[in-house]
């Protein structure tokens, strides 16, 4: 009998990352999103090609997909017969697909389905406990003990640069070659699903904290300092020694902090970080700084990849010089295209700058970080 797996997000992630991996582990894969246009692509042509944007460049065929409209009736059927279910539809989507999940939980209490195991692909720690929550305030009482007997919600790290990408085809994909899933082993409900690429760990918050804390911190920087110096593309960006002080220095400080926190080895991490900044240099993959920086008050909430570090680090009695002007240079992202940007500059607008970094990254107008934070902005904008 073919295993079925379901995908909340038929974008570039859902498409060129983790729905790869279930088809390449054998299962028959359904794509679940509201993009119209890409269901009926999906439904239509049934496989995409995956372009590697590196040194290394080649193509990957993913063959034998479908897809189903996230908000169609036929979406609980789907979810009755699936094995596992993974999401890449950014966190403040995931409130909005739990709808959908809860309804097709139900159907499985119902039907006596087996186990289920649903993990949640986001840039967030604890994304698929999120979800579990979400889910669970939709599921009647007979639901959630079934859910509580059947249902893992296993968080992950995920790791892997997915630009915006024109390929012959609505569906093609480009990618770069690295990527890293790490899952959380005991979380499992019915067993570990054989899937290559997928790495087990029962220490998941050191590792989705060492992804968030670096890889995304550094990131996050590079393209705010390179939009702040009108630079295009992230290369281009950690190519400028001005630019790519700033972002190792920050990486450097929350390297400090996690090393300490959790353990890691010194050497490593620093070879970690090295590989992070190679990536960065990547020109193949083009990658656009104001796709990179938006949703800038997402980012600098006060656990995420901005404000998060520098608290830990803070909290360690570390320097955090750096990473304070990441988040400095984070706050002069003004980008009309992009709400969360409009917002934000409408908070430094009526509430003056302090008020609007205390709102942003939780560091009181009365913090030291946050007179820091006030001084590295007026020192940028020079």
């Amino acid at each position: 009998m073919t295993k079925k797996a379901i995908q909340f997000g038929a974008g570039n992630i859902g498409r060129g990352f983790i729905g790869a991996l279930l088809v390449e582990a054998g299962y028959e894969l359904v794509f679940a999103d509201v993009n119209e246009a890409m269901i009926n692509e999906l439904n239509e042509k049934h496989g995409y090609t995956i372009q590697i944007l590196d040194l290394d460049k080649r193509e990957i065929p993913v063959t034998g997909v479908s897809g189903c409209l996230s908000n169609s009736p036929d979406m609980s059927k789907h979810i009755a017969e699936a094995e596992i279910i993974t999401t890449a539809v950014g966190p403040n989507v995931l409130k909005f697909i739990a709808v959908n999940i809860a309804a097709g939980l139900e159907e499985r209490s119902k039907s006596g389905s087996g186990f289920l195991n649903i993990i949640a692909c986001e840039n967030m720690v604890g994304a698929s406990s999120h979800l579990k929550e979400q889910v669970y305030t939709h599921l009647s009482d007979e639901a959630k003990a079934y859910a509580d007997e059947h249902v893992g919600f296993p968080n992950c790290s995920v790791d892997r640069i997915v630009p915006p990408f024109k390929g012959d085809n609505l569906l093609d994909v480009g990618v770069e070659s690295f990527f890293e899933w790490i899952v959380e082993e005991p979380a499992f409900k019915g067993g570990v699903p054989t899937i290559e690429g997928m790495k087990l760990t029962d220490t998941l918050v050191a590792y989705v904290q060492r992804k968030l804390y670096t890889l995304n911190t550094g990131h996050a920087i590079t393209a705010y300092l390179g939009y702040l110096k009108g630079l295009p593309t992230v290369d281009k960006a950690i190519e400028d020694e001005s630019v790519r002080t700033v972002v190792r220095g920050a990486m450097e400080e929350s390297g400090a902090a996690l090393v300490k926190e959790h353990g890691f080895d010194a050497g490593e991490h620093a070879k970690y970080i090295d590989k992070i900044e190679k990536r960065f240099r990547n020109p193949y993959l083009n990658d656009d700084v104001s796709r990179v920086g938006r949703e800038p008050l997402r980012k600098l909430g006060p656990n995420d990849r901005l404000s998060g570090p520098a608290r830990m680090a803070l909290s360690l009695d570390l320097p955090i010089d750096n990473l304070l002007t990441g988040i400095a240079a984070a706050l002069h992202y003004n980008n009309p295209e992009d709400k969360q940007s409009v917002e934000l500059q409408a908070s430094i607008e009526e509430n003056g700058l302090e008020g609007a970094i205390a709102e942003a990254t939780g560091f009181t107008e009365d913090s030291g970080e946050n007179a820091k934070i006030a001084d590295a902005y007026e020192s940028l904008k020079k």
